[in-house]
């Protein structure tokens, strides 16, 4: 049996107790374990009886062992009888061992914190809903002729603001030339400033077949170390100058773009297609808005460990979005000139926010009764299963038994529709339906 005590900061201290016969069990089992570690003179290796073994080593060298014997089921009971709800890594603490003590012991843990809920159901929050403009039309419309125009080249002229050129380039510093300053049959637009200050506008009024230099000075805060501040020349040459040409915004247009025959056909699907997203947007900046004030109205003191295992999580999710473009969290922090001590500091309120935003709503989805139905199982591990590829029966056996995480999505999603569907919408404030209009 077990003795539970509740600290402060969420602490819950479990005293427990081996008796001198359950503890030389599991001296006898590490003895088992570990019997072919010991080589005793006289005797073969392993074959050396437990009492000799221990009037040789002593008896601690079988502890580590016998310890996990006697700890690990007993805190693993001692948790599943308290119904304690652990988040973070057990401390042992021994204080009597021996073959003819037993072993009386604590172990300290951090147990998922209680939150003292305020108003959560018919809460008010802003919604916000940015309905799409003739304008907003219009840009899509230019968005979608620019995609489809086509690159046409320029003869009898040099270049000009605007237009693509096709160069070679070789920089040098100080005359000798430097890694990544060389290119061939390189796409430039003129004015995407996407290189150097200086560089783009320096090729304008060049002809085609030009050869000519260029100087530039990289920017005081550029990545590469050996260059910042430097003056570098560039050797250029100039291949082809090309402009892009677009197609008329006329029924010729939407029929080649679209399903529609004219245009105004077209223009009104788009704004019939900006308004749901619209409303999507809005949704869901509204369903953050209600969370948000139902957080707020909660109290709940989060331990730290907590928030420190959400920022590992964060970590992994970053690493894993940065290695899917070729990149690594440590040579990004590398760039940017940071430790990642700093990194995990600049992480801390977010991490705080999204762990109290999760134990808040599981607080609400209990207080409202909100449960994941078997059919409610189905229709998720169905959606999971279809996107790795596997049927919904092969997943549901991978799964048996331990099926929790997908209950706890589904019962979080389940609650925030439900405080979403009681809250009460209102207006933006003045100054946030100025910025919506400046944004239009």
């Amino acid at each position: 049996m077990a003795s539970v005590e509740k600290k402060d900061n969420n602490i819950v201290v479990i005293s427990l107790e081996a008796s001198p016969e359950e503890f030389k069990d599991a001296l006898t089992k590490s003895f088992n374990k570990n019997k072919n570690r010991f080589q005793i003179p006289g005797f073969r290796k392993g074959k050396a009886p437990l009492k000799l073994v221990k009037q040789y080593y002593g008896e601690g060298v079988l502890y580590d062992d016998a310890i996990d014997f006697i700890v690990n089921p007993a805190y693993a009971a001692a948790v599943k009888e308290n119904d304690l709800q652990v988040v973070s890594r057990p401390e042992l603490d021994i204080q009597e061992i021996g073959e003819d003590k037993g072993m009386k012991y604590t172990i300290s843990v951090t147990v998922k914190p209680e939150v003292e809920l305020g108003k959560y159901e018919g809460v008010e929050a802003e919604y916000r809903f940015i309905a799409p403009s003739d304008e907003t039309v219009d840009a899509e419309l230019k968005r979608l002729q620019d995609r489809n125009g086509r690159m046409v080249p320029v003869e009898g002229r040099g270049v000009e603001d605007g237009d693509t050129v096709t160069i070679d380039f070789e920089g040098f510093v100080d005359g000798v030339a430097f890694d990544g300053g060389k290119a061939e049959g390189h796409d430039l637009k003129i004015g995407s400033n996407s290189f150097i200050p200086g560089f783009e506008e320096q090729l304008i009024g060049h002809n085609i077949d030009e050869e000519f230099p260029i100087t530039v000075t990289f920017p005081e805060d550029y990545h590469a170390e050996n260059l910042k501040g430097k003056e570098a020349t560039f050797q250029i040459k100039i291949h082809a100058i090309k402009v892009k040409e677009l197609p008329e915004l006329d029924d010729d247009f939407a029929k080649d773009v679209s399903e529609f025959d004219t245009l105004d056909e077209y223009k009104a699907d788009i704004k019939k297609t900006q308004t749901e997203q619209a409303e999507k947007s809005a949704q869901e900046r509204f369903e953050n808005e209600v969370v948000k004030v139902v957080c707020e109205n909660a109290k709940v003191d989060i331990p730290d460990c907590m928030v420190e295992t959400e920022i590992d999580s964060m970590l992994d999710e970053q690493n894993y979005r940065m290695r899917s473009q070729g990149l690594d969290l440590n040579t990004y922090l590398k760039y940017m000139g940071q430790t990642m001590e700093e990194y995990r500091a600049g992480l801390k309120t977010m991490a705080e926010t999204r762990v109290k935003s999760s134990l808040v709503l599981e607080a609400c989805g209990k207080a409202m009764n909100i449960e994941a139905t078997d059919a409610d199982i189905e229709e998720e591990a169905e959606k999971i299963a279809s996107s790795y590829g596997l049927k919904k029966e092969e997943f549901m056996e991978r799964i048996k038994d331990n099926d929790q995480f997908i209950r706890d999505s589904i019962v979080g999603r389940k609650t925030v529709d439900a405080l979403t569907a009681k809250a009460v919408k209102t207006e933006p404030k003045a100054e946030e339906k100025k910025e919506e209009k400046t944004e239009e």
